[in-house]
């Protein structure tokens, strides 16, 4: 049975709808959303805090406000905001600024000999990825380049967009991306607490602890995201494959080394504040909230078929964790965060706030990052053949 669901208006069609309305009006309109968001999801991550989930509370309160206000905007307003990618870029970026200033005294050099490691346990998941595909077509009666589009690990944006771009059903593989990115976000760091104990150090204060207001302090501040922005801004308009967290993630490793090389700057050390990572961690939780909020009414049989695919790949995931474990000597939870599939940025935040093998888990989901989008086109032409191989009637 094929889905047949209505797609969200996006911005040019709302646009030509409504002429008197111009793309500075729905700038203005998004940014008001994106506002309201954040200020819904510093209140919902403090009360999350409260029953010690833990520093990634912040990602559920933005996932919670992201799905509120937009069913918001829908149902009271009749305004269906698409999800803002662009707040996920800067939210990836200032992950990345935090997860390299506290990597910055790792032995990162010591992981590059687990690269081709790495690069197996990526090709087993797009492999695992691409036969789930095939599956989930064949029972739910989908196109095989939607079904393969919405099962292998990749970006919720991303894939949405290359299906928008072939045709395809964009909100059915926001769906299955989503529910998947969802499930490992939320999964696991409940595993990773229930089995390692209560790893998660006290969440930030309410008072003090968020922004550091010495004046060279802030100075440094503006100066890295300065620098972060001007790295970061040409690696996503060039479409460097995950260059929104890799740049900022070079700069946050290399900042210090390069402050204490200038001969004219003292003995400063700058560390980025909590301020920075919980923002990342809003904006990252938004963006998948949005999803959530932004999906049209589908069949109960449309969510069981995802739900199934989404198993299916958790599974795999679970596979490939053990392979994982076989082949290296790390312990089965570094295994487990790095062969998550999916939710790159989030899990390698969930291993930052155990202190458990961050240059490891960051290593393998940046190897992921870059095997996948720098071979999406290949991918997307396997699908494209397979898809029109599997439509030719039978002779």
């Amino acid at each position: 049975m094929n889905q047949s669901v209505s797609v969200a208006p996006n911005l040019e069609e709302y646009t030509h709808k409504n002429p008197v309305i111009t793309k500075q009006q729905l700038f203005t309109k998004q940014l008001i959303v994106l506002v309201l968001e954040i200020l819904l999801a510093l209140p919902l991550g403090l009360l999350l805090a409260k029953f010690q989930i833990g520093r990634i509370a912040w990602i559920f309160g933005g996932i919670a406000a992201g799905t509120l206000v937009l069913q918001g905007c829908r149902i009271f307003y009749q305004y269906s905001p698409q999800p803002n990618r662009t707040a996920r870029k800067v939210g990836m970026a200032l992950v990345g600024l935090t997860v390299g200033a506290s990597s910055a005294h790792s032995n990162l050099a010591s992981v590059v000999s687990d690269i081709p490691i790495f690069i197996f346990l990526t090709l087993f998941l797009l492999l695992s990825g691409s036969c789930i595909g095939y599956i989930y077509s064949r029972l739910s009666k989908t196109n095989l380049m939607t079904a393969m589009l919405a099962t292998v690990p990749g970006g919720v944006g991303i894939m949405a967009a290359i299906a928008a771009d072939y045709n395809k059903n964009v909100t059915l593989v926001a769906l299955v991306q989503a529910i998947r990115v969802t499930s490992v976000v939320v999964l696991i760091p409940f595993i990773a607490k229930t089995s390692a104990g209560n790893y998660y150090p006290q969440t930030l204060p309410i008072k003090g602890a968020w922004l550091n207001f010495d004046p060279s302090q802030l100075e440094l501040l503006l100066l890295v995201l300065l620098i972060t922005g001007l790295v970061v801004y040409p690696a996503i308009l060039f479409k460097i494959p995950a260059g929104d967290f890799f740049g900022a993630l070079l700069i946050g490793i290399g900042f210090n080394p390069l402050l204490h090389w200038l001969p004219f700057v003292g003995d400063i050390s700058f560390s980025p504040p909590p301020l920075i990572n919980l923002l990342g961690q809003m904006l990252l939780g938004i963006t998948i909230g949005e999803y959530w909020g932004d999906k049209p009414n589908f069949t109960k049989q449309t969510v069981s078929y995802a739900l199934m695919s989404v198993a299916m790949t958790l599974v795999a995931g679970a596979i490939a964790a053990i392979l994982a474990m076989q082949l290296t000597s790390w312990d089965w939870l570094t295994c487990l965060l790095v062969t998550a599939p999916g939710g790159s940025a989030e899990m390698i935040l969930v291993s930052l706030a155990l202190n458990h093998n961050v240059e490891i888990v960051t290593t393998g989901h940046l190897v992921r990052l870059i095997a996948i989008n720098s071979s999406l086109p290949l991918w997307v032409f396997l699908f494209r053949r397979l898809d029109e191989q599997v439509s030719k009637p039978n002779i």
